[in-house]
């Protein structure tokens, strides 16, 4: 899981600080991240791991998400959340989350369609795209209305913020932050986001295993534990909220693929577990 999806995406972000890779240029960035992402689909099964405030009885979904394409012709990622919560009494909420969306390799531009139901409200929808233009990011709406607006430079988009990690990760760091712009909500959110790397997981350590750990592609490859907090960055500059919207803990690979899911919504966690792991052929840069 390349893309970091959430249930804000409508879900899987300060400028980049003094911790981690702040001081690195974007093309730094990506080659600090050192070798390719691996073009892959994975699915995942969701269930309740427990509920704060006893809001939500039980849960249930799946996640698809497929990741393709290369540093020359840049990364697509499709991304669907089903999500069942029973909350008691009779009221079950049925929502479905799909994102389709493709990055620059070098961070440069950034294109996304979200789409969010819940039960059998209309669909809301998001469609646009972003270009990096020196020191500022220029955003154009096409829906949920036209609309153009300016975002500061040092914002990253999804994909850059995994090689961010993955980088700041190989470098020794435990601590990342970052803000970053995916389309959320109604295009115009940017979240401020702490990242907390743990130590390194060696290839052979003995692990719950899953479909991605049984992979010949991932046998030899190093991973992370890694938690993502999501802050709301306008209630942080109004108010100076630290509550964050959300976490999501996993083990990231050092090729961009993720594991052992675990999803905290504060009054409730969900935990995604592998279902199915397959590899993508991908075309080689020339």
């Amino acid at each position: 899981m390349v893309h970091l999806f959430r249930t804000s995406l409508g879900v899987m972000a300060l400028a980049a600080a003094g911790f981690g890779l702040g001081d690195l240029g974007l093309g730094e960035g990506a080659q600090a991240a050192s070798g390719p992402f691996l073009s892959h689909q994975a699915l995942y099964d969701l269930s309740l791991v427990k509920s704060r405030s006893n809001s939500v009885n039980s849960a249930r979904g799946r996640i698809l998400y497929n990741f393709t394409g290369s540093s020359c012709e840049g990364y697509t990622s499709e991304f669907r959340q089903v999500s069942e919560l029973d909350s008691g009494e009779g009221k079950v909420t049925l929502s479905d989350l799909r994102s389709n969306s493709w990055e620059d390799a070098a961070g440069k531009s950034y294109r996304f369609k979200i789409e969010t139901r819940m039960n059998e409200a209309d669909a809301g929808r998001v469609d646009g795209s972003a270009e990096r233009d020196g020191d500022h990011i220029n955003v154009k709406l096409k829906l949920p209305s036209p609309k153009s607006f300016t975002l500061d430079g040092k914002i990253v988009f999804p994909t850059e913020q995994i090689q961010r990690i993955i980088a700041a990760a190989k470098d020794g760091k435990s601590l990342l932050e970052l803000s970053v712009y995916d389309g959320s909500d109604d295009g115009q959110k940017v979240y401020n986001t702490l990242t907390v790397i743990g130590q390194p997981i060696a290839a052979d350590r003995a692990t719950s295993s899953d479909p991605s750990t049984s992979d010949e592609h991932m046998k030899s490859l190093k991973r992370w534990p890694v938690t993502v907090s999501y802050f709301d960055r306008d209630a942080q500059q109004k108010e100076g909220e630290q509550t964050p919207v959300y976490a999501m803990a996993f083990e990231l690979y050092e090729n961009g693929v993720s594991r052992q899911l675990v999803l905290d919504y504060n009054d409730f966690v969900i935990s995604g577990a592998m279902g199915k792991f397959d590899v993508k052929d991908s075309k080689p840069c020339n």
